[in-house]
This record gives structure tokens, sequence and C-alpha cells, in this order.
């Protein structure tokens, strides 16, 4: 992976785990560093699906691959959400 790669996965890492912070609702007390590692998880995940599904690459912008990415952020805040509030 190229650096440019890296600060690529790292903002849309962050943009996917911020939406996933949105989409589920409540407040999630997690660190941000982790709704970012979140966010490049349900990014890698989403995108993988996506190509699956056959959805990955679409004329415009990809909105079925960023939902899915959205859905995995959301699950995936969901249920570290509910384990760090546990653990502290």
């Amino acid at each position: 992976m190229e650096i440019t790669g890296f600060f690529t996965a790292i903002i849309i890492g962050l943009i996917i785990g911020a939406l996933g912070r949105l989409v589920v609702p409540g407040r999630q007390r997690i660190p941000l560093l982790l709704t970012l590692l979140i966010g490049i998880v349900a990014a890698i995940l989403g995108t993988l699906v996506a190509e699956v599904l056959g959805v990955a690459e679409t004329r415009g912008v990809d909105w079925i691959e960023l939902a899915i990415q959205v859905a995995f952020a959301a699950v995936g805040v969901s249920l570290v959400a509910g384990l760090y509030g546990r653990r502290r």
C-alpha cells in the first residue's frame, strides 16, 4: 500500500466510522481512534461484500457500496460500544 492509499484509508475510515456512529441511536462512549479503526475495517469489509455482490463498480457514486460500509460501521460501533461500556 502506498502512502497516499494509507492516508485515503484513514480519511475514508474516519468518515465511514462517523456515519456509523450517526446511524446508531444513543450516545456511544468510545474513543475517536476506536471509531477510526471500526470505520477502516467497515470500509474494507463493505468493499469486499460489494465486489462479491457485483455492485462495487458503478457509474458515478457507489451508493450501494457506501450503504454497505456504513451498515458494517454501525454494527461495529454498536458491538464495540456495548463491550467498551461494560468493561469500564
